[in-house]
This record gives C-alpha cells, structure tokens and sequence, in this order.
C-alpha cells in the first residue's frame, strides 16, 4: 500500500499544482502563471512554519507537561519510541467533544491533540489505539501532505474568485494575447470547474491518508480492535454533537470530521467512511490473528 499510496498522493498533487497554473495562465497570461506560483508558494511558507500555532490557537489547545498528564506522557512516549520518531508534545483542547488531531511542520516539532472529551469517553487501550493513529500521521509526513493540499486547494479558489471579478469586468478574455485568442467559454467553465476539482482532490488526498494512519497506527499499537472501538465512540459522539467552534478548514487535521452532524457524501468529504474504517481494521485485526 505504501508505494502506491505515496505515487497516487504525487499524482494529486501534481493535478492541483496544474490547476493552479492553469488559473493564473487564465489570469494573466505567463504572467499570471508566475504570480500563481508565487503567491502558493508563499503560503505554503506560511503554513509549513506557523500553522501548528495558529491551530493549537484556534482551539485554544494548552501543552501539558508529565505532571499534568503522566498517564498521556506514558503513552505518548511508548507509541514514539515504537515508531521510531522523537516524542511529540502533548496537549489538551478544552471540549467535551471528543476527537484529537496532530500538528506540526516535522516530527521533531511535532504535537498530539486530545480534547478533554476524549479522554472522558476512550479506556487506555482505545486512548493508545488514536495516539498511535496520531503518532503514524506524524512519522508518515501527513501533516506537511495535507496541509500543503489544503493551501494550494485555498490558493486555487482564491485565484478563480479573482479570475471571476476579472472576467466579470473585462479583464480577460476574448482579446489577443500576443497572437493566441482568448476563450471566454473555456475561462468561465475552468473558473467554475476548478476550485471543484481543488476540494475533491484534497479530499481525496486526506482520506488516502487517514487509510494509512489507520493501518500502520494499528501496526504500531498492535491494538486494532482499539482503534476500531476508538473511531465507533467518536463518531457516535461526534454525529450527534459536531464541533459547533473552530474552523472547517481545519477538518482534515481531526481523526474523524468533528463539524457535521450527519455523514457527507463519500467524494466530498474530507475522511472515508467510519464503518469502512472499522471493517479495514478487522481485516488487520485477523492478519494479526486477533479477532473482535
């Protein structure tokens, strides 16, 4: 699964690194290629240094040390040595809905997220089987994956409204430029079409990832069923009271989408399916001998 896994997530993001470039060609010609490229790339520099504090700030998340927390160090500091990476920070988001996400530019800046909700539902088996999801999202680099998808799908509907107003007022299109004609058809179906294919692909990129942490998290724990019974507590938590602060931007980072109350269609939302997620964890559970 690894190989392919990281060759479809290339594929993706190649995808939506084209439709960047083909809304700025849409913009302003090479030009506007250039400012396209430009203006990605300095968010993803902002988001690769600073987006751990921006949401740790959202949520008002608090690092807490060993002394405050030992039984969550504990585990934490077992699940990192058995993945083979530093040990994260740990923190607490002060809300009874339960669900925890990692953030972090790399595993050596990396911090693990529990809302106090969460450690109210989950026994210490299911509170290890999320951390290690949490902890394989760290080791396998999906932090930088996601968010740099979700900045460069954020780059590409900020690009197309622009593109629109230009359209809207004249800007482009159905002029010369320096000997090709223009296609105003082709701009507005690309202007409408293209932060569509932006949201799926990042989607889809998201969901792929969550597969993975899903897989190598129970690897790590060798507690599957946990992560299983784990996903089962949350989503029914979760189904009937979403997250009702915080930013929907955001909703790739959490283990399982915390804003809807209801399950979104399959192409549009941001994690695959939790009982899709739980019949892949049985299928582990019994290549592991184990069953439940």
């Amino acid at each position: 699964m690894g190989l392919g896994l990281w060759l479809r997530t290339g594929v993706l993001m190649a995808f939506l690194t084209g439709l960047l470039m083909a809304l700025g060609y849409v913009l302003g010609s090479e030009t506007g290629m250039i400012f396209a490229f430009i203006f990605a790339l300095a968010m993803n520099f902002f988001s690769y240094w600073y987006s751990d504090k921006i949401v740790l700030t959202w949520y008002r998340a608090r690092i807490v040390d060993e002394m405050e927390a030992p039984e969550l160090h504990r585990i934490v500091e077992d699940l990192a040595r058995e993945a083979g990476i530093p040990k994260p920070r740990v923190a607490i988001v002060p809300t009874d809905v339960p669900n925890a996400f990692a953030t972090g530019r790399d595993p050596k800046h990396a911090v693990v997220a529990v809302t106090q909700g969460l450690l109210r539902i989950l026994d210490r088996d299911e509170l290890e089987g999320v951390l290690a999801h949490e902890i394989s999202h760290i080791r396998n680099r999906d932090i930088l994956i996601q968010t740099l998808a979700a900045v460069m799908a954020g780059a590409i509907i900020m690009i197309a409204r622009w593109a629109g107003w230009m359209l809207w007022l004249g800007g482009f299109g159905g002029r010369d430029r320096e000997g090709e004609s223009g296609s105003i058809l082709g701009a507005i179906v690309l202007i409408i079409l293209a932060p569509i294919a932006a949201m799926m692909i990042q989607m889809a990129i998201s969901r792929a990832r969550e597969y993975l942490a899903d897989e190598s998290g129970a690897k790590i724990s060798g507690k599957p069923w946990a992560l299983a019974r784990a996903l089962e507590k949350i989503e029914y938590y979760v189904s009937r009271r979403p997250l009702r602060d915080g930013n929907p931007a955001t909703a790739h980072m959490f283990i399982i989408n915390p804003f809807r109350g209801v399950s979104l269609a399959e192409l549009f939302s941001t994690h695959p399916p939790t009982q899709k997620r739980i019949e892949r964890l049985r299928k582990i559970a019994e290549e592991m001998g184990m069953y439940f």
